[in-house]
């Protein structure tokens, strides 16, 4: 399964977690889980030019001189990161800021799932 697959399919799991607290068709948790996603795609992506690059990369100045540097995408990938757990962050207290559909199921089991089937996914 691609990453864009995986990514989708753990979109889907959100979601139908998010119906069953009955806030998926609200404004700020459709725009922020969308924010989330992309964030998600552009974590994957820097993981894939860290792999292909390795954690260094050769730099190459105006004269033709090159220099060895820090491979900037883990930079990047590490600022993309703590976006995306702000964002979960946000997620979560859009969440809990609404009134459920009475499911028997709490935030931190909705939570528990989501983060469960992330961890298969990695």
């Amino acid at each position: 399964m691609s990453t864009k697959d995986t990514l989708q399919a753990q979109a889907a799991a959100v979601l139908e977690q998010a119906k069953a607290r009955g806030v998926q068709s609200n404004y700020f948790f459709e725009t922020t889980f969308r924010r989330y996603q992309k964030q998600l795609e552009i974590l994957a992506a820097l993981e894939t030019a860290i792999e292909e690059y390795g954690p260094t990369v050769t730099k190459e100045y105006v004269k033709g001189r090159q220099n060895l540097t820090a491979n900037p995408a883990i930079n990047e990938y590490n600022k993309t990161a703590t976006a995306a757990n702000g964002t979960v962050k946000t997620l979560m207290d859009i969440i809990k800021g609404l009134p459920a559909e009475d499911t028997g199921r709490g935030l931190a089991d909705i939570m528990a799932d989501l983060m469960g089937d992330m961890a298969d996914h990695e």
